[in-house]
């Protein structure tokens, strides 16, 4: 019997043609169980579990785009001609179980880490203006050739995750990866028109991704965008200072084709803005009209960097939900993401159904493993002297 708490939860959600079960989903949180960028049994069995678990909908790890610059780390994902068959074995174990998949596409941008060995190794690392984040040069920044291309190596990788039997893709824009360093201005100092001061130059390389995949993969193929204020270098980075900003932001991603926002926050219960108790889902469903994903600590009280950083929590899971169901009754958000949880407890949709709170198994720095970058680069700004979280 569904706990009377979380009820509306536990409804069913429609995007386009697709029906979620549920509005839980499994987010992108990256396991670095592939082999050489296809992905192991082991990470699709992780993937079958948690839908046996209850989720509605999984995401996948981040999947590295068909270019050469995305990563040059071999056990991150990849989508390719040569991945993209085990791929297809992987989303069709969660189709096959009445799951539904869709995969992340992911570009490391300045964040990545060059040399080393690999087939990727001697590709240049590429940005907006040769930023990894604030105060730290990293790589070069992109040509407008070099973007066209990593355009098409995203455009590639939807076809390729169409064609894997996905039922859509989410670009990552999140986290202080390439597309949202174009996005913050503090790593977009760009002056050809795509970049700067104005959100609105900022966007427009994102929005043609976005618009390139909606163009080749039609009307029908669902594209979420994931976005962030904080980045793992800087907690308090913004790329909206303002509700107007914002606006701008998500109407342009909507208009290239977006279906689903996904607003990443560390803890989903801050107001963005003074003068509003909304948080950046809430703002973000309400300037674009979109359908929009919650996420940040749901049923904890550390938020993910903390857990980075080897901080150890327990579980509030139901003093969680009250906040979380009050926001949801108001209509600030239409699905809500739920990772560390997951990963700690693989029965925690069902047992968050049942109203067992008691039984969730708590969530343990262990149980994370390999986050989404090489830990250099994010440790080195995370624990440099000065750093502070002002949130």
């Amino acid at each position: 019997m569904t706990a009377p708490i979380t009820a509306g939860l536990f409804t069913e959600f429609r995007l386009k043609s697709l029906v979620f079960k549920n509005r839980f989903v499994l987010p992108g949180m990256q396991r670095g169980w592939c082999e050489d960028g296809a992905p192991s049994d082991r990470l699709t069995d992780y993937y079958l579990r948690r839908l046996e678990g209850g989720v509605g909908l999984i995401i996948s790890e981040s999947v590295a785009v068909d270019h050469a610059s995305a990563t040059r780390t071999a056990m991150f994902a990849r989508l390719c001609a040569k991945t993209v068959d085990r791929w297809a074995a992987c989303v069709g174990r969660i189709r096959d179980n009445g799951g539904r998949m869709m995969l992340q596409l992911w570009h490391e941008g300045g964040m990545r880490i060059e040399g080393g060995n690999g087939p990727y190794a001697t590709s240049p690392t590429l940005s907006p203006s040769g930023l990894a984040y604030r105060g730290k040069a990293n790589g070069r920044a992109a040509s407008a050739d070099e973007l066209a291309a990593i355009r098409d190596g995203f455009v590639r990788s939807a076809l390729f995750a169409k064609q894997a039997g996905a039922d859509g893709v989410e670009i990552h824009g999140a986290h202080g990866y390439l597309l949202d360093q174009f996005l913050w201005p503090v790593t977009n100092r760009r002056s050809d028109g795509y970049g700067g001061d104005d959100i609105a130059a900022r966007v427009r390389f994102p929005a043609e991704v976005v618009a390139a995949i909606r163009k080749a993969c039609g009307f029908e193929f669902v594209i979420s965008f994931r976005f962030s204020q904080w980045k793992e270098a800087d907690f308090a980075a913004r790329i909206a200072e303002n509700p107007e900003e914002l606006g701008i932001m998500v109407r342009t991603l909507r208009d290239a084709g977006v279906d689903l926002l996904h607003a990443s926050t560390r803890r989903f219960w801050q107001p963005e803005w003074p003068g509003s108790s909304l948080n950046l889902a809430g703002w973000a469903k309400r300037l674009s009209g979109l359908p929009v994903i919650t996420v940040g600590s749901i049923g904890l009280d550390v938020d993910v960097m903390e857990t980075f950083l080897g901080k150890e929590g327990s579980a509030s899971a139901q003093g969680s939900f009250e906040n979380l169901v009050q926001r949801y009754a108001a209509g600030e958000f239409d699905l809500v993401a739920v990772g560390r949880g997951q990963i700690g407890d693989p029965d925690w949709v069902n047992k968050v159904r049942d109203g067992r709170f008691e039984d969730i198994r708590v969530f343990q720095r262990a149980d994370l493993g390999v986050l989404e970058a090489e830990a250099s680069l994010i440790e080195e700004a995370i624990r440099a002297e000065g750093h502070a979280d002002s949130q």
